[in-house]
Parts: structure tokens; sequence; C-alpha cells
């Protein structure tokens, strides 16, 4: 079962597949990060926490 390597939340494999970079099992950041975000195609801490 996939997890986020950020926060270890469970994802999908369909949501691996799609955000996942191709060399990658799982995802770097998903919804649930309270402290990272994905933007333009890149990882970075988020400016203020989510959620």
């Amino acid at each position: 079962m996939p997890e986020c390597e950020n926060c270890g939340a469970f994802v999908t494999d369909q949501y691996v597949r799609v955000f996942a970079p191709p060399e990658m099992d799982t995802v770097r950041v998903c919804p649930e990060c309270p402290d990272m975000l994905r933007s333009d195609g890149e990882v970075r801490e988020a400016k203020s926490r989510r959620k």
C-alpha cells in the first residue's frame, strides 16, 4: 500500500501513477501534508500551515 514520503498518509495507486515521478514508487507530497506542497512540478515548503 503506497504512503506519502513526507507525512505517511495512505495514497492510492492511481494517485501515485499521476503525481509521482516515473522513477518513484510513491509520492513525495500528498494533499494531507500540512507543511509541504507541490508547486510547478516541484515540492516546496508551504508558506503557511494548511488545515
